[in-house]
């Protein structure tokens, strides 16, 4: 049997006036998903309003947003224009290996900052006792440390089977489940690794947010003050709305009974967790968080104040 070195992804397309359309809408998209999470990161280092716990984790989701991104969205962009669209053995395997890591990091802030906001408003009166630096150091360390345990372990499965009859990989990008209908080999180990991997991480993380926001919605509903409830709730919604976003297609992907209906909508699950949500993060943060607005109106209005004085020094 001879190993295959080259894997052909099937992609989003064949028509190539859609192809088209597709390359200027998610080359946008993917400007905005890097734009609007740099620039959380600049807004969140810069000012030092901004500097609780609560930012610090922000700010470093969007740091990973930035990479799980770039990890998938320029070689699709690419391949939609490209006639060939082809990657390696080691690059499927370095690829997948990186959104993999980067996809469970992202879970474990998530579930963090769930934790956040359960101390912060469970707790106010300790909550900068409890979340000090050092801990906030200490939780973001090991989000990324255990970030890396699921996807060594599946890139190590997946990618140490034999693929020697098709290289085509019906997806845009190196994916567990397209991967496995490609192999020679008996893939009920991988497949048993891949559930019990994603299933633990995600039921471990989902358990601490559903907890976390069981605890903060009594301690809301006994907030007296209709002004001071709609504060509390204002500051958990964003957080809540991106985590539905990420788990939602996540679970419609990997956890789905075998039907060719959830088979043929793979490919646009996969894209909203891994080009779309990146994207939305930081808007959402943005556009739900006073805080956060308040200071890119001041940030704008500074950048304006500076162009008149430039125009009235010109003229």
């Amino acid at each position: 049997m001879t190993q295959v070195t080259i894997f052909v992804f099937s992609g989003l397309t064949d028509d190539p006036k859609l192809a088209l359309f597709l390359f200027a809408f998610f080359l946008q998209i993917y400007i905005i998903t890097v734009a609007g999470n740099f620039g959380i990161i600049v807004i969140v280092s810069k000012t030092s309003s901004l500097h609780t716990p609560m930012y610090y984790f922000l700010r470093y989701l969007s740091l990973v947003d930035i990479f799980y991104s770039s990890a998938v969205t320029p070689k699709m962009i690419v391949d939609l224009i490209s006639v060939k669209k082809v990657i390696t053995f080691h690059g499927c395997a370095l690829q997948f290996f990186i959104f993999a890591t980067l996809a469970s990091t992202e879970v474990l802030l998530l579930s963090i900052m769930s934790y956040d906001r359960y101390t912060a408003i469970c707790h106010p009166l300790h909550y900068m006792s409890i979340m000090t630096k050092k801990k906030c150091f200490h939780l973001v360390i090991l989000a990324f440390s255990l970030g890396f345990l699921p996807s060594t372990a599946q890139t190590s499965c997946v990618f140490s089977l034999q693929y020697c009859a098709s290289n085509l990989i019906d997806h845009f990008c190196c994916d567990i489940p397209p991967l496995l209908k490609l192999s020679c080999s008996d893939t009920f180990t991988c497949d048993m690794v891949t559930m019990f991997l994603i299933g633990s991480y995600s039921a471990v993380s989902l358990t601490i947010i559903l907890v976390s926001y069981i605890f903060i919605l009594l301690s809301i509903l006994r907030i007296r003050l209709a002004k001071s409830r709609q504060k509390a709730f204002s500051t958990c919604s964003s957080h809540l709305i991106c985590s539905s976003l990420f788990y939602i297609p996540v679970f419609l992907t990997y956890v789905h009974p075998p039907s060719d209906t959830f088979r043929k909508l793979d490919k646009v699950f996969s894209i909203f967790y891994s080009v779309i949500t990146p994207m939305l993060n930081p808007l959402i943060y943005s556009l739900r968080n006073q805080e956060v607005k308040k200071v890119i109106v001041r940030v704008v209005y500074s950048f304006n104040n500076v162009k008149r004085r430039q125009l009235v020094m010109k003229n």
